[in-house]
């Protein structure tokens, strides 16, 4: 990116916080290629850098230091900030957005005009309003002579905590999935959704339990997913805390915020 392209203060990865990203990402880079060379495999995970909370003026600092996958988790704030990371970014290669929290079926028609993927659908009524909004949005484009849009990359989020919902810890529940035995069903529907392509299964660890048990069973349940939809390949698991876990079990996709950018009191 030029001079001519950013002003000083907006995103830059020569300024102080530009360094510290590059500093935080060089040990998170070096922790998933221990963590890959560690559990014997030769495919090193995509990074999923997530910036809720963080500025566009960051994202744009992580791109410029190589990041292409970006995640977020509130469509208000994603929305906004893709804009804006599009404003300042000039001629950057442009970063793929990857939609990881809890999405509310009004909110899909907001979602597919930014997003890549999303990796947590977790209902039918969710796939039936992204592929009716990917339908509209291939619509626009054509009205307004834009090029069309990829089908919309989606993962099946899985719950994976064995616990009854009374014996989780507080906010757990609203971290969302289905139940595994629930997972084919939900991947069916996907795949058969204009608009929508069946990635694979997404899931968060489970709160105050050891992460092991939980993505080796996400190990299992994508095995089983790739023996009817053999694409269906992703495993988006691990995150700051776990993400040597996740990788050790075969995860594709690791989705880490904290350590990357630090801590920013939540916005809104």
């Amino acid at each position: 990116m030029s001079g001519a392209d950013q002003r000083p203060g907006e995103g830059s990865a020569d300024d102080e916080r530009g360094r510290e990203l590059a500093a935080r990402l060089t040990v998170v880079r070096h922790r998933v290629d221990e963590a890959t060379h560690a559990a014997g495999r030769s495919d090193v995970p995509t990074l999923i850098v997530v910036t809720k909370f963080h500025p566009a003026e960051d994202v744009v600092r992580l791109a410029a230091l190589g990041v292409r996958d970006v995640g977020e988790n509130r469509d208000q704030e994603a929305r906004a900030k893709a804009a804006e990371t599009d404003r300042l970014a000039g001629a950057l290669a442009p970063v793929r957005w990857h939609f990881i929290g809890q999405l509310q079926s009004n909110k899909a028609k907001y979602v597919v005009r930014y997003a890549s993927a999303v990796h947590s659908v977790d209902r039918d009524s969710l796939v039936d309003a992204l592929s009716a909004a990917m339908g509209r949005e291939q619509a626009r484009r054509g009205e307004s002579g834009l090029q069309e849009r990829d089908p919309l990359d989606c993962l099946v989020q899985v719950d994976l905590d064995p616990r009854p919902e009374q014996d989780r810890p507080s906010g757990i529940g609203a971290r969302g999935g289905v139940d595994p035995g629930q997972v084919g069903a939900l991947a069916d529907r996907i795949a058969a959704a204009d608009g929508l392509r069946l990635r694979g299964v997404m899931a968060v660890a489970p709160l105050g339990l050891d992460p092991e048990p939980a993505f080796a069973r996400l190990a299992e349940l994508s095995a089983a997913l790739t023996r009817t939809h053999p694409d269906a390949t992703w495993i988006s698991a691990g995150m700051s805390q776990d993400l040597e876990q996740a990788i050790a079990a075969g995860a594709t996709h690791l989705r880490v915020g904290t350590d990357v950018l630090g801590r920013r009191a939540p916005v809104g």
